[in-house]
């Protein structure tokens, strides 16, 4: 807790004033400056009794709605003072420190309080509610506080301001986008997107008809079957698979800067692709795909997420609030990865792009029904080379609107983001 100068202008001239009565009273004999002198003293010493001896504060907690805070997007967050006071307190104005990963306007008007006298059991605590709105602006953890408020008297002699140490952690999740869906591709990606639209990702219970086997009931002789291919068939119950998609992040320092080492949010490139990751991750789960989220090494960023389990996509962004780069480049042995796997769609987001990695890359295509490469530096012909293997191909990057490069790299197929 930290004091600022307790006396405002008004109350240091008042002061200064009452000394130099004092002085002057002294060299002029004029014993009315002194009674004069003696009166601005006791204003400025009960204004300062009227603030330090009413009003103190106890305890400030702060909770967010949603708990994660998203770049881009508002949070409401609302703060609760608990104050004891046994003396009327006059109002004043709070603020609350923002760091620079968030935006907002934490401030306003703190209300007076009347005597806690009359508290009873709650030995006169007062609880004063807060709220205000924030906006993430930068990636990662980052803490609100200290809390301040400051109070003046009625006649603005003196002022208090309290700082109060306390600060809350916020966790600043990266941006979603909207993307266009792959429902196009439905019949080219795995599997059956959506059974029915309150199915995504849950799979359905199909029936259909398989030779008889010795051993089995009766009871299961499909007759329909049975008298169109004129052999027994009896009735099995096939599940039908959920399509699986695979998103990889290259976190190589190399291929996008040094700063996205650092910390989150250091690097713009970075964010971009950080940001284009959960993006596509909450388009193929809502699409009903269970995915997989890796970085080029095989390293698992998340565990996979059920189709439709958008409540995962949640726990998901506050985990890649703090992703960062590191120091290998391991880009050229992604093959090795997917080697003997056939999968459904495959979305690779990488910082620059060579030709060589793209013709590194180019057998990954190969075993994906729908291969797409998002790179916010590609270099040369490296996309069309990426082309050339089957891979969909976009560009993204800071000034470039993810959802138009996507709907151009679904849409379209091969093509390039304008």
């Amino acid at each position: 807790m930290r004091r600022a100068w307790p006396l405002t202008v008004r109350g240091t001239g008042a002061v200064v004033l009452a000394i130099a009565c004092f002085i002057v009273a002294n060299e002029a004999g004029i014993v009315e400056l002194t009674y004069f002198g003696v009166l601005l003293l006791a204003a400025v010493g009960g204004s300062l009794a009227s603030l330090y001896l009413g009003r103190r504060t106890d305890i400030v907690t702060r909770s967010l709605v949603p708990d994660v805070a998203s770049v881009g997007r508002e949070t409401m967050v609302s703060v609760r003072v608990g104050v004891r006071t046994a003396l009327p307190t006059p109002p004043g104005t709070w603020r609350d420190s923002l760091p620079k990963g968030l935006r907002g306007k934490a401030e306003g008007p703190f209300p007076a309080l009347g005597s806690g006298l009359r508290g009873g059991a709650g030995g006169g605590e007062r609880v004063v509610n807060l709220t205000y709105r924030i906006t993430g602006a930068r990636r990662g953890v980052h803490s609100i506080g200290p809390l301040t408020v400051t109070s003046s008297d009625p006649f603005g002699l003196a002022r208090r301001t309290l700082a109060f140490s306390g600060r809350t952690p916020v966790t600043v999740a990266p941006a979603v986008i909207d993307l266009s869906p792959l429902v196009d591709y439905a019949g080219a990606t795995g599997g059956t997107l959506h059974t029915t639209t309150n199915q995504i990702g849950q799979g359905a219970d199909n029936l259909v008809a398989r030779p008889y086997a010795p051993g089995d009931s009766m009871r299961r002789i499909h007759w329909r079957a049975t008298a169109h291919r004129d052999e027994l068939m009896v009735r099995q119950e096939e599940q039908e698979s959920t399509p699986e998609a695979t998103v990889v992040l290259d976190r190589s320092a190399l291929r996008w800067s040094m700063d996205a080492l650092r910390e989150p949010g250091a690097d713009p490139a970075f964010e971009t692709g950080v940001s284009a990751c959960v993006s596509v991750v909450a388009r193929l789960v809502h699409d009903g795909y269970a995915v997989e989220v890796i970085d080029s090494e095989g390293h698992v960023l998340t565990e996979r997420i059920d189709g439709g389990d958008m409540t995962e996509v949640d726990r998901m962004l506050a985990q890649f609030a703090t992703v960062t780069a590191q120091r290998d480049d391991l880009l050229g042995r992604l093959p090795r990865l997917f080697t003997g796997v056939s999968t459904g769609p495959v979305v690779v987001i990488v910082g620059r792009l060579d030709p060589a990695d793209a013709e590194a890359i180019g057998p990954v295509a190969h075993h994906s029904t729908m291969p797409l490469v998002l790179s916010t530096s590609p270099v040369g012909d490296a996309l069309d080379r990426a082309a050339d293997h089957g891979w969909h191909i976009a560009r993204i990057d800071p000034d470039r609107d993810l959802a138009i490069a996507w709907g151009n790299a679904v849409g379209r197929g091969v093509s390039h983001a304008l």
